[in-house]
């Protein structure tokens, strides 16, 4: 009747009025980041970021990521033996990027699968996905119910969201103006600004001796055993990065 037409059509007012804000809001974020990318993008990479007047200027330029550096050298080379072995990944005889098949297969039912939509996934990720990357890793008679996880966007993403969760919310062991971090000896260059910036006071464990080119185990357990009781310890599941010994 009325009362439904009327409810119907104010619903409706303020549906549009919502699309309407949220259209707004979108194109001024289009905008905001079209004019920064375009800002970036008048310079020089190898340049410190200018602009008139604003606080892109003030923004030093990080420093050069060595591992790129040799992808660049890589390219250059005119050595018809040359071999690409800056990043982990799997190669043809030619230097291209190698598939494996059960990832390809993998591609071909995802695909397939009709029920698959684009649907947000919950904050913490998709928990099927989640339990089933948890059971993977720790294996079939880990006790999950005593480990949490959650979907990041790569090592580098779980790493700041860990970070940032445990310099927040554990307690910090007696002594200590921030909850220590114990990260081996080499490691990722961009694991220890993460966990500074994430508030955490990163320390060092060794790891890998670059004498004998084989893990410092010694080493490691006498510099476990010395953290303070309460710290976290970052442990690289397998393939090591940068070298690679586990």
């Amino acid at each position: 009747g009325f009362l439904t037409n009327t409810i119907t059509k104010q619903t409706s007012q303020q549906q549009h009025k919502q699309m309407f804000k949220s259209a707004c809001t979108n194109l001024a974020l289009a905008l905001l980041f079209a004019t920064t990318a375009s800002a970036f993008a008048m310079e020089s990479p190898t340049k410190k970021v200018k602009a008139s007047g604003g606080y892109l200027s003030t923004i030093p330029e990080g420093p050069p990521d060595a591992i790129l550096g040799i992808a660049e050298a890589f390219k250059s080379c005119t050595d018809e033996k040359k071999v690409n072995v800056c990043v982990g990944a799997y190669r043809d005889s030619t230097g291209k990027p190698w598939i494996l098949p059960s990832v390809r297969k993998a591609e071909a039912r995802l695909l397939a699968d009709a029920s698959a939509n684009k649907e947000y996934a919950p904050i913490a990720g998709d928990a099927k996905y989640v339990d089933l990357a948890l059971g993977f890793a720790y294996g079939g008679d880990a006790d999950l119910t005593n480990i949490a996880g959650v979907q990041t966007l790569s090592g580098t993403g779980a790493c700041r969201i860990g970070g940032h969760f445990l310099g927040k919310f554990i307690p910090k062991p007696e002594g200590c103006d921030k909850v220590p971090i114990y990260i081996p000896s080499p490691t990722w260059g961009n694991h220890i600004a993460i966990f500074k910036e994430a508030g955490m006071d990163v320390r060092r464990y060794r790891y890998y001796n670059s004498k004998t080119n084989r893990l410092d185990y010694d080493g490691l357990i006498e510099d476990l055993k010395d953290a303070p009781e309460g710290s976290v310890i970052l442990l690289h599941g397998c393939a090591h990065n940068p070298t690679g010994c586990d």
